[in-house]
């Protein structure tokens, strides 16, 4: 080989070698540019869920109060009350669903503390708004293993979706059917019987979100459950009221 040709090969070798490091400097920017705007995403998505959370809270808080109130001043806060609980759930579903993300626990305890501890969490939401829990007895000795803290999530969710749902002094009723395949927390409420569609039964681990017009936590509390083996299903009837189904397996169910 020529020492003509040798140098072209050098500078060409030099070359495609100057190109390869800059394509590598490139893609290390990008990726880091990529992860800092991921970074942001997740705690945009944070504060749009406590704000949603935030909103939902006080709108739940006037629900309660415009009830009390009565009459026709009554009735034009609650349809602000219910206008201020659709903004918080456009909010969630602009974010997207929520995923059970952290480990869950495995621990062992009876049902009855966690529901009555779940239904005062939701009583204080309402303010001073009435609704009439009514708690099936076999709650109380039932013992089953999850995690606690996640399981009174979503019980909270739910019980405050059937507060939303509700007027001043209705009965809102929890009680137990268990099986062999497991035991389902029904909760049942005598409500306005708004349309759930998004939760009808869906296969286990579907990908299709089916979240739109989700009332808020609602994906979250399906989440919660299904990190347990178990399913969230809703049931309403215009005029009728809901039912919400929260399942957990046979193997969380503790028995002797």
């Amino acid at each position: 080989m020529s020492s003509g040709s040798l140098l072209f090969s050098l500078s060409l070798l030099v070359l495609v070698a100057g190109l390869a490091v800059a394509a590598l400097f490139r893609l290390r920017q990008l990726t880091a540019r990529l992860a800092a705007a991921e970074a942001r995403a997740t705690r945009g998505g944070r504060a749009l869920d406590l704000m949603a959370r935030e909103v939902h809270g006080l709108g739940l808080g006037l629900l309660g109060r415009a009830q009390v109130l009565g009459g026709e001043a009554g009735a034009g806060f609650e349809a602000e009350a219910r206008r201020i609980l659709s903004l918080a759930d456009a909010v969630v579903e602009a974010h997207g669903v929520v995923s059970a993300a952290r480990a869950l626990r495995d621990e062992r305890f009876a049902l009855g503390p966690v529901l009555a501890d779940s239904v005062e969490a939701a009583r204080r939401q309402l303010g001073p708004g009435l609704r009439h829990w009514r708690l099936d007895p076999v709650l109380e000795s039932m013992v089953v293993r999850a995690d606690a803290r996640a399981l009174r999530g979503a019980l909270v969710q739910v019980l405050c979706r059937a507060a939303r749902a509700t007027c001043e002094g209705d009965f809102i009723d929890i009680r137990a059917v268990q099986t062999p395949q497991g035991v389902t927390i029904v909760v049942e409420d005598e409500g306005l019987g708004l349309a759930v569609d998004d939760l009808s039964p869906a296969p286990h681990g579907s990908e299709e979100p089916r979240t739109r017009g989700l009332v808020l936590g609602l994906s979250l509390a399906r989440a919660l459950l299904r990190a347990h083996g178990g399913e969230l299903v809703m049931e309403a009837a215009p005029g009728v009221g809901a039912r919400a189904f929260l399942s957990l397996p046979a193997n969380r169910v503790v028995t002797g």
